[in-house]
């Protein structure tokens, strides 16, 4: 979801009132089982508080039970060398003494001696073992165990072994032999949704159906609607540890290419891109609205003489779009920068900012890639280290080529971008590249158009897996063509006055872009909605939790 301007393409609209009419069923359907679920809770406490007995006098009680609330009052400043991190539980550990702390993902009693605890932290997994022995465990801490309910926080002494066969279930391989259990803080009995369901990919699912079986579907407007136990899951552990690499990576990188970080207005006077899809709102008496972009200041801050700028932060979008691409906020990761000589500077950046992106994301974030395939398999991302860039005219003939007809100085609509996408991977062999010259008919009023055919622009949008993630242009410095291209595309000149006032001081040459960063993750994982790249997605009907 790019930070320049974006015109709903032609073949949305079906989409758009097709999954609206099913979105508005389905969460009057969903509102209906949080209420009896709610229901369920309740009594499901009532049920675990009528049935609380003393506990038997045991002599070993100090080695388990519920931590007080005052012990979890900052009483006493922890070692931090003495807890060890689930992930890092490895064979190199092998009969190491251990304190780890993370959630009883499920328990399971074998008979009254035996009980074991996954523990999962950070969406790594371990398998505990609780096995009454004297002096050290007794048989009550067993039944302890067993009877924690699932996602309670806990904490575990205990050394570490090696079994001698693979465990399935866990993402480490080793043990812990317990000698020591302790409840933080306890989860309800009933939760809205399960972990492990939440965690089962389609294949799962479906195998299981093949095989006669039945197993829990959790869908998506539930996940949302419980997004912090959704969160719990490795794949979106892993789909969230990747975006904060995205920002890290895009932050680096410019920050080592000589840009200043900025942060620009989200309230402003008057659309920041043209058109009618913006959130209005009243500002102290004065008609007011929420950044679509924040193309118009991070252009004033190149008039200041910044050189180059970059933001990491929020758009707003009020466009009534139902697809699994669009949302009404998101992250914007823009760029703006000055021009020596040539836009193609500007694709430069972009060139090697995303080939150094990528290059690291599968290099340094393979766990979290492999747990995002477990539960949502994809092929990795092919690109090419010099990318390809292509013409508008270029990318027509294509399609003309393969039996589609374009409009050569229209915009692509979601399947012809789709197409060329497939048809530039079996050409050229890769899934990012650049389209530019885009006709000026379907760019945003700042942009330059082209000194040889006043047609086109000195415009750019980049693709992964052939749904477009940039946006990109030089931009018109002069004031008095700013005017006249304003007035073009329709905007009230007045409300976008001290942006071109800016320009009147002496402008240099400049040019930028914008990219989504739920999208940029979305397609790079090969994710089929933008919704589970998004913390807590905000679309047409969705503004909690």
């Amino acid at each position: 979801m790019s930070s320049e301007s974006e015109i709903p393409k032609p073949d949305q609209e079906g989409e758009d009132e097709s999954s609206k009419s099913a979105s508005k069923k389905a969460a009057k359907k969903e509102a209906a089982k949080q209420e009896k679920l709610r229901r369920r809770q309740e009594a499901a406490l009532a049920a675990a508080a009528a049935s609380s007995l003393s506990i038997e006098e045991d002599p070993l009680a100090a080695n388990y039970g519920n931590i007080p609330l005052q012990d979890l009052q900052s009483k006493v400043e922890a070692d931090l060398k003495a807890w060890t991190q689930v992930g890092d539980l490895t064979h190199e550990l092998k009969e190491k003494e251990v304190l780890i702390r993370g959630r009883a993902q499920t328990t399971r009693a074998v008979g009254k001696n035996m009980a074991f605890v996954v523990v999962r932290e950070k969406g790594f997994t371990v398998q505990c073992v609780v096995t009454a022995r004297p002096d050290v465990v007794s048989k009550q801490m067993v039944k302890f165990a067993a009877g924690l309910s699932r996602e309670s926080i806990v904490d575990i002494h205990g050394v570490v072994s090696v079994p001698s066969i693979a465990i399935k279930g866990t993402t480490q391989q080793v043990e812990i032999q317990v000698s020591k259990l302790y409840c933080v803080d306890k989860a309800m009995p009933t939760l809205p949704i399960n972990i492990e369901d939440a965690s089962r990919s389609e294949k799962e699912i479906e195998e299981a159906l093949e095989a006669g079986e039945q197993l829990v579907r959790v869908n998506q407007d539930t996940r949302l609607n419980y997004r912090v136990l959704d969160f719990r899951t490795s794949a979106n552990q892993g789909i969230f540890r990747i975006q904060c690499q995205v920002c890290n990576i895009f932050r680096q990188f410019l920050l080592s290419e000589d840009f200043v970080e900025i942060h620009t207005p989200k309230l402003i006077a008057g659309s920041s891109e043209g058109g009618s899809a913006v959130f209005k709102l009243d500002y102290k008496g004065q008609a007011a609205c929420l950044a679509q972009s924040p193309q118009l200041h991070k252009q004033m801050a190149i008039c200041g003489d910044f050189g180059r700028v970059f933001e990491i932060g929020p758009v707003f979008r009020a466009e009534d779009s139902y697809t699994h691409r669009h949302l009404c906020e998101f992250t914007g990761l823009d760029v703006e920068m000055e021009i020596k000589q040539h836009y193609t500077e500007v694709m430069d950046i972009v060139d090697h900012l995303f080939v150094t992106m990528f290059d690291h994301l599968n290099k340094k974030c393979s766990k979290y890639l492999e747990a995002v395939g477990r539960q949502y398999p994809f092929e990795p991302l092919k690109y090419l280290p010099k990318t390809l860039r292509l013409r508008f005219e270029e990318g027509v003939q294509m399609l003309k080529e393969a039996g589609v007809e374009i409009d050569p100085y229209g915009d692509l609509n979601t399947e012809s971008e789709r197409k060329l996408g497939q048809l530039v991977l079996e050409k050229y062999g890769t899934e990012f590249y650049i389209l530019h010259r885009y006709p000026l008919a379907v760019r945003p009023f700042y942009t330059m158009p082209c000194y040889d055919d006043p047609k086109y622009s000195n415009s750019f949008d980049v693709f992964i897996r052939g749904e477009e993630i940039i946006s990109g242009a030089q931009r018109v410095h002069v004031p008095e063509f700013l005017v006249e291209r304003a007035q073009a595309c329709g905007i009230d000149v007045s409300t976008i006055s001290t942006y071109i006032d800016s320009f009147r001081y002496g402008a240099p040459p400049h040019g930028g872009f914008g990219a989504g960063l739920e999208r940029v993750v979305m397609l790079f994982c090969g994710l089929n909605n933008i919704r589970k790249t998004s913390l807590f997605p905000r679309d047409p009907l969705r503004i909690a939790p």
